[in-house]
Formats: structure tokens, C-alpha cells, sequence
């Protein structure tokens, strides 16, 4: 049983050392570079990444274990979905302690020792936290339930009273996110129907409301515990969405809510929420060797996402204009030099992602097959900044779309049912993406780990597995690896903010990168379904460095190929 998050400002007696230093400065020992300006990070989703007791579940022991596997495919940093105690309404994203591990994944001696293994492999740790809602079960909601109106727990969450009559209507045109309204009506503490409040995602989910003092307070307080027990940053869920529009007005428009939409909406990416990642950076800042924020902020323009990482703000922001971007040259030349045109004004490096938990892999998003997937993936590996890899997608895995209903456990599914058109996490059909890792060619769980995982995987997975594509020269895992190896071995790959176009055939993008020292990248990607002229610039270059399908230097570009070259 986990104490109250009231109670637990301070690690337990029983909770690890504190690991503060865990990357602090030797003195006399010059500050490495910023290493989150250029870093691959992995994301790891705890419940399907591995697991170490066979209970079907993932779970942090199993994380720690595969940590070797991570620092071999040549990641800078692993960012872990929520591991919080929950009741895992909406997998972990309801957050019911913040201080503790929900037992399906360990305890905080677990946590401790992820950590330190990930330090001593040259690792740095982000983890998720999830600021805009809490669980229904946190015990802040729970005693503003029994307090009843006017209670100052109240005040901690958005309770309205409804409108009509009998307050029997929303106070708000609001729709959650999951599908339905953004509001539920509770109980009065004498059975009597009272007031509504607030849930942008599921009704598990209240929202904070952060205009309270306490919430702040206590935000900072669980930024401070986790950094004294030595993870290097935060992604910050729902970034955009802490702070409301004064008065809650309504949209004024119906038509269900998008989960990586753009538009301008009241709820989402208000201008109040900078105040609040200012205070933030002074924390991250308190700290040895650049703890960082990341943003998973969904905003209307690459220029609205800007704001979140000035300089006295977060240090990155997830590039979601890129990733919701088709297999297409011109229209990726445009968000690449739209991204790079927002973020240099600020200073900020741009991200790059293609796969994560809420979105259908893009192995099969982008149409192409896993061809088509490995050029993406070093297309976006060759770009300026830094790069994120959702576990899974350097095995070149699918999306699972035939997943029974019986199996699903995505709250949106049971909100909207099946009949989504799949392209997106809102339409329930999450679920797709996160089935458990193969590592393994054969067993029940292809090395998951026991008899199963908590969702079935494909009975050929045993082929797509870690195990099976090891020193196999034309695996996907190996041109990850290489790729990655290259990536840091080359200075004009990764770090920078810009790219030099060169002149190429349509369908074809590509570029000239210069590093640091003065060497040369060439990249080139055919975006089309037919081989294409090899542009002039790279045809005459020194010698090829990679590949993401079978190609002879001299030929036509082949459809759906990306190539690096060194000038």
C-alpha cells in the first residue's frame, strides 16, 4: 500500500540513497557538450519493452536487464513511459502516487537500480510525468469528493456546477479527448447529484487546475524527488494543456478532438503554461550535468512550439509536424526547413520522431512496408538535432491491426468502439503499437518473458526478434546500429540547425551536411515508388557510408531508399 502523495515530500526510510551526482562534474574537468542537442533517445514502454518475473506484464527489472541491448544499439538516453503507482486506467497515465512504483512494475529499490546500471553503461534516464491530470483514485480527488463543494481540495481539480435547471448539463461544451464529454458529474456527500469536473482524456483523469498554488508546489516538490534519485530529465505529458482559458468558455464548434490535432482550442497550449516551465528550468538548472524537459506539446504551428523551449524554458519539444508528415519529398523538405526555421530564432534543437505509443508504427503508417520504413528512419537520422526511437522500431515491427476486441485495453476503444479509420491514438486502436517486444526466436512470449505478454503478439514475430536479426548483415537492427554508430561517430550528422539542399530529381530530397570538423555528409532519399536519378552532387562522392536497402554506387537511386554518402 503506497502512502498518500500529501505524505511523502521526502523519500521513505526505506527508499534508496538519493543519487543526485550520478553525472555530476569532476572538478577541474571542462562540462561536456549539451548532449540533448544531438541525442537519440529510446523510448521504452514499460508494460511491453521485457519482463522478469513471467507475470505477462513489463516491468522495471526487465528494463534494467535489456539495458546492455540499449547501450549496444547506441542510444545517448532512455526516456520510460509511466511506472507510477496507478490503477491503470489508461495504462499508467493516471497517475495515483507520484513518489511510488506500481507494484506490476517494482518498487523504488528497482527504479534506483535502473538507474545506476543506466549511468554506469554511459545511459542517462528520462521519465515520463504527467502534470495536466492525475488518477481518480490520487487521494487529493478522493478528498475533494468527500469534502464536498467549497472544500479547498476542490479547488486543486475543475469542479463546476452544471447548467440547466438542475445543474443536469455540462458546464461546457468540452469534449474529452478519448471521445464524449470532458466532464462527469459525481455525487453530492449526501447522495444528491452535484457538480461536474473536469477530464480532458478519460473520466479516470481529472485535471489539475493550475492556478492553485498547492498544485504548483507540490509539482515542484516531485520534480526535486525524482532528480535527487539521478534520472537526467522529464518528458512532460500533455505539455500544452496545464492552464485553461479564464472562464472555461466553450469551443463553440462540435467535431471529436484529434490526439495529435493542431487546432486552436481553450483548453490546450495557452500562453500561461511558459510561466510554469520557467520555474521548471530554475530546478533543472539546480542540478549537475543538464537534467533537461522535453514537451509533448500539440500545437497549431512549428512557431507555437518554439515558445516551449526558449532558453529559460524546456530544452526540447516533440517535433509532431514531422511526424504526421506523408512519405513525400517536397512536403518533407517543407516541415524540415519549417522545424529548423522555428527553432533557430530560440536556440533550440529540433526533434525528430517517427513512432511512438499513441500512433500506428510507421513501418505500416507510411504504406511502404519495411523498405519504406528504413528510409525514413535514415532520412530522419541524417537531420540536424536530436532523434527519438520508439522501442521496437529498429526490429522494423509492424503495426499489430488484427488485435481480438477481448484483448484490447485502450480507454478510447471502449469510448468510441473500433470502427476509427486507425491512423491515430484517439480512435481506441493504440494498442496496435504497444504489444510486447520479440527478443527471442521461439518460446511462448518470444523472450518477452513467461507464457504470454498482456497482449498476444504475432505468431511470427519470433522472425522480426532481436535474436534472429543479431549479425545478420541486412537486418533492420543492424542498419540501426550502424547508423547510430555512424551518427556519432560523424559530427555532420545530428548536431547543427541547418541542411544545404541540393539539386534533385522529384520525389528525390536531398541534402549537404557540414560537421564541425570540416567534413562532409551527402543524403538522398527517393521518396517515389521507381528508382530515380542519383543527384550530380552525390553520384561524384568520395565513397558511400550507408544504405537502407541494396544499392551500388553509380546506379539510379532505388524506390523508396535513403543513402548516405561521405563527400
Amino acid at each position: 500500500m503506497t502512502q498518500h502523495l500529501a505524505d511523502r515530500t521526502q523519500p521513505t526510510s526505506d527508499a534508496p540513497t538519493p543519487n543526485p551526482g550520478a553525472h555530476a562534474a569532476t572538478p577541474g574537468v571542462p562540462t561536456p557538450p549539451e548532449w540533448w542537442r544531438h541525442a537519440v533517445i529510446y523510448q521504452v514502454y514499460p508494460r511491453s519493452f521485457a519482463d522478469a518475473n513471467g507475470d505477462g506484464m513489463g516491468d522495471l527489472a526487465g528494463i534494467r536487464a535489456r539495458l546492455p541491448y540499449l547501450a549496444g544499439l547506441g542510444v545517448d538516453a532512455v526516456w520510460l513511459s509511466p511506472f507510477y503507482a496507478s490503477p491503470q486506467a489508461d495504462a499508467g497515465y493516471d497517475v495515483a502516487d507520484y513518489r511510488a512504483i506500481d507494484p506490476m512494475f517494482g518498487d523504488l529499490h528497482d527504479a534506483d537500480a535502473l538507474i545506476r546500471d543506466a549511468h554506469d553503461l554511459g545511459l542517462r534516464i528520462i521519465v515520463d510525468l504527467v502534470p495536466n491530470h492525475s488518477s481518480d483514485q490520487h487521494e487529493w480527488f478522493q478528498r475533494a469528493l468527500r469534502d464536498g463543494p467549497g472544500s479547498p481540495l476542490r479547488d486543486r481539480y475543475h469542479f463546476r456546477a452544471g447548467k440547466g435547471e438542475y445543474g443536469e448539463a455540462p458546464p461546457n461544451d468540452w469534449e474529452s479527448i478519448f471521445g464524449g464529454p470532458a466532464w462527469t458529474r459525481v455525487a453530492d456527500p449526501d447522495g444528491t447529484p452535484g457538480q461536474w469536473y473536469l477530464h480532458l482524456f478519460a473520466p479516470e483523469q481529472p485535471d489539475f487546475n493550475w492556478e492553485n498554488p498547492a498544485v504548483r508546489d507540490e509539482f515542484r516538490s516531485v520534480l526535486r524527488f525524482w532528480l535527487d534519485m539521478g534520472v537526467d530529465g522529464f518528458r512532460i505529458d500533455v505539455a500544452h494543456g496545464l492552464v485553461k482559458a479564464p472562464g472555461l468558455p466553450d469551443m463553440g464548434h462540435a467535431g471529436q478532438l484529434r490526439l495529435l490535432g493542431t487546432q486552436k482550442l481553450p483548453f490546450f497550449d495557452q500562453d500561461g503554461v511558459h510561466e510554469i516551465y520557467r520555474s521548471w528550468r530554475e530546478i533543472l538548472d539546480e542540478y549537475p550535468d543538464q537534467r533537461i524537459g522535453v514537451a509533448e506539446a500539440w500545437t497549431p504551428t512549428e512557431d507555437r512550439t518554439a515558445l516551449y523551449v526558449r532558453r529559460e524554458e524546456l530544452n526540447q519539444a516533440f517535433n509532431f509536424h514531422y511526424l504526421n508528415t506523408p512519405w513525400d519529398a517536397a512536403e518533407l523538405r517543407r516541415v524540415i526547413d519549417s522545424s529548423l526555421d522555428s527553432m533557430r530564432p530560440v536556440g533550440a534543437p529540433t526533434t525528430w520522431v517517427l513512432s511512438n505509443h499513441d500512433v500506428v508504427r510507421h513501418r505500416t503508417r507510411l504504406g511502404g512496408g519495411v523498405e519504406r520504413a528504413r528510409a525514413a528512419s535514415l532520412l530522419m537520422l541524417a537531420l540536424p538535432g536530436s532523434a527519438y526511437v520508439y522501442q521496437g522500431e529498429e526490429l522494423g515491427l509492424p503495426e499489430v491491426t488484427d488485435l481480438p476486441d477481448e484483448a484490447r485495453q485502450d480507454p478510447a476503444f471502449f469510448r468510441r468502439g473500433a470502427g476509427g479509420d486507425g491512423q491515430d491514438g484517439q480512435d481506441g486502436l493504440r494498442d496496435g503499437c504497444r504489444v510486447p517486444m520479440p527478443w527471442s526466436r521461439d518460446g511462448a512470449s518470444f523472450g518477452f518473458g513467461g507464457v504470454g505478454g498482456w497482449l498476444p503478439q504475432p505468431g511470427d514475430w519470433g522472425a522480426l526478434s532481436v535474436e534472429a536479426q543479431t549479425d545478420d548483415p541486412g537486418s533492420t537492427l543492424e542498419l540501426y546500429r550502424r547508423a547510430l554508430a555512424e551518427r556519432r561517430a560523424r559530427s555532420a550528422l545530428g548536431a547543427g540547425d541547418g541542411v544545404e539542399w541540393l539539386e534533385a530529381a522529384d520525389g528525390v530530397l536531398a541534402f549537404r551536411r557540414v560537421g564541425a570538423d570540416g567534413r562532409a555528409v551527402l543524403v538522398a532519399a527517393n521518396t517515389t515508388d521507381r528508382a530515380a536519378p542519383l543527384p550530380g552532387a552525390c553520384a561524384s562522392a568520395r565513397g558511400q557510408v550507408l544504405a537502407s536497402g541494396p544499392y551500388r554506387q553509380g546506379e539510379p537511386l532505388p524506390a523508396d531508399t535513403t543513402v548516405w554518402w561521405e563527400e
